[in-house]
């Protein structure tokens, strides 16, 4: 993560946007090093909040290009847990974006989201609005707006 750091505002978009796919470290303690270190609210919340987001948005795509028939083969997930999974995610849809920032559970949702064909543009717009707002509070948090 000291290498992200050292990139600056570039390392901070491409910190965030592996952090909300596959790769599992805190976006959140990168955007407060790159913060301390540049001293840039602006330039930190515009490249913290792109990068995470359009990782949050290649993740949900990557859900909405599996197939069930995959999750019960290779996962060995039950038709009936995929359907209980599913009647989860039809009651609160799209405003499940908002949530998508959360640590761990938050890429689980993006993905979830897409798997379930969740309607992609509120989806995607909200998941935008979420990770502004999270990187904004830790603005506030830290001073400096």
């Amino acid at each position: 993560m000291e290498w992200l750091e050292s990139l600056g505002l570039a390392g901070l978009f491409l910190g965030t946007f592996l952090a909300a796919t596959i790769f599992p470290f805190s976006s959140d303690a990168l955007y407060l090093a790159v913060l301390a270190a540049t001293a840039d609210p602006v330039g930190c919340l515009i490249a913290g909040t792109l990068g995470n987001w359009l990782g949050s948005v290649l993740t949900y795509f990557i859900g909405r290009a599996g197939k069930w028939e995959w999750i019960e083969k290779w996962f060995k997930v039950k038709p009936e847990t995929l359907q209980k999974q599913k009647s989860k995610i039809d009651r609160y849809g799209v405003w499940l974006a908002l949530i998508c920032w959360v640590p761990v559970v938050g890429d689980v949702i993006a993905i979830a989201l897409g798997f379930y064909k969740v309607r992609p543009g509120w989806t995607i717009m909200l998941m935008l609005v979420g990770k502004f707002a999270r990187f904004l509070v830790w603005n506030l948090i830290y001073g400096l707006f």
